[in-house]
């Protein structure tokens, strides 16, 4: 069964005004998190924030772009992407 990926509101806005590297990268690991589930520690720079929040580069250089994922719901599998933006303002 594949998990749901959704986006707050927030999280929108700032995928829109990701580099297009980025943007690509994040679509990615969007998809890979549907497929494979939250745990990513396949991808550079991963981590747990948390319980239940998880982290990872999705663009290397200056500036260094990161997402930021929150597991909501276990049962119903549903995982919301809360931060997509630089490492300076990220949420941890």
């Amino acid at each position: 069964m594949k998990w749901i990926v959704t986006a707050t509101k927030r999280a929108k806005k700032q995928i829109a005004r990701l580099p297009d590297t980025a943007m690509q990268n994040l679509v990615a690991l969007i998809r890979d998190i549907e497929n494979n589930g939250p745990v990513r520690g396949d991808w550079p720079n991963y981590s747990f924030i948390g319980r239940y929040r998880h982290h990872c580069h999705i663009k290397k250089g200056r500036p260094t772009y990161v997402a930021v994922w929150e597991v909501v719901d276990k049962e119903i599998r549903l995982v919301e992407v809360i931060y997509a933006g630089t490492h300076e303002k990220a949420p941890y």
